[in-house]
């Protein structure tokens, strides 16, 4: 399996003087998903949590649901005309009587933003295919926004190759109450959330009820689709939210928080789950 890290060459220049040196650099190797061995998809990914992330991918897209629902996962032998394994062909293989979508260029796969989907088109064919409801668990979700300002700089912490890389999206879940519950890192920010995810299903935590889902870039409509998909009731972001993605989130009832830098955050939907009494007062009382 390819390493998460490479090393290559290069001209540093620091106050006008040049020097060669090695530098670290994240390693992106492109990764194909078959599914029942018919090819569905390639995605530009950072090697590791290949299976978690095949499966994640499939979770997003509304064919999987649960680890029952996999036979198997395995590296493509043979990959390339030698006949070698290049470990970047992966192939999920469905459980008996698990349904197999129509794999054709046409197929409703709705996680980019090229697909040229209207925003309508999108939000109802997530609406639809959505197989676990966003649910708060046993007891509603109140966020409070002292405990989300914690969360960057946990996640921070956790990144063990961004520390070597500096090139390298993250995502983490966390409880609630703001225990860390895993952190996937990936070259792609789409690809660490289905790493989450994935790793989630292969230990049967699907739906993720009551969880926080904390990225370390945007919010794009991809990446609350794909906490819809995983039940995944409340997504927080270091930088800004899209449209369409503060509209998914309204649509299907999920918190969506942008902005989340140090004490200052922005809330776009969902703030049912956040406690904003003291902030009211303090607007009241103004």
């Amino acid at each position: 399996m390819g390493r998460v890290t490479a090393r290559r060459r290069v001209i540093r220049i620091r106050d006008g003087a040049a020097g060669a040196r090695p530098d670290t650099l994240v390693t992106e190797e492109p990764m194909e998903i078959r599914l029942n061995g018919k090819p569905l998809a390639v995605t530009m990914r950072t090697p590791g949590d290949d299976f978690a992330l095949a499966a994640g991918f499939l979770v997003s897209e509304g064919v999987l649901a649960g680890a029952d629902e996999i036979a198997n996962i395995v590296y493509c032998a043979g990959a390339t005309d030698d006949g070698s394994n290049t470990y970047n062909v992966v192939d999920v293989r469905l459980a008996p009587g698990v349904p197999v979508p129509d794999i054709t260029l046409e197929r409703n796969v709705y996680t980019t933003s090229s697909c040229g989907l209207c925003g309508k088109a999108s939000l109802d064919a997530v609406r639809t295919t959505a197989r676990h409801a966003l649910s708060d668990g046993p007891a509603p979700m109140r966020l409070a926004p002292e405990l989300l300002s914690e969360l960057p700089e946990r996640l921070r912490e956790a990144q063990r190759v961004f520390d070597r890389t500096g090139g390298l999206h993250a995502a983490a879940l966390f409880t609630a109450d703001g225990e860390l519950l895993d952190v996937r890192e990936d070259v792609g920010r789409h690809n660490a959330v289905d790493k989450l995810v994935g790793r989630a299903l292969q230990q049967g935590m699907l739906p993720l009820a009551g969880t926080v889902l904390l990225v370390s870039g945007r919010a794009s409509f991809e990446l609350v689709q794909k906490a819809v998909m995983a039940g995944i009731p409340a997504l927080a972001a270091v930088s800004a939210p899209s449209s369409l993605a503060v509209d998914l989130a309204a649509e299907t009832g999920l918190t969506l928080v942008g902005f989340l830098r140090g004490a200052s955050m922005n809330v776009y939907a969902g703030e049912h789950r956040i406690v904003l009494e003291e902030a009211e007062a303090r607007s009241a009382a103004g």
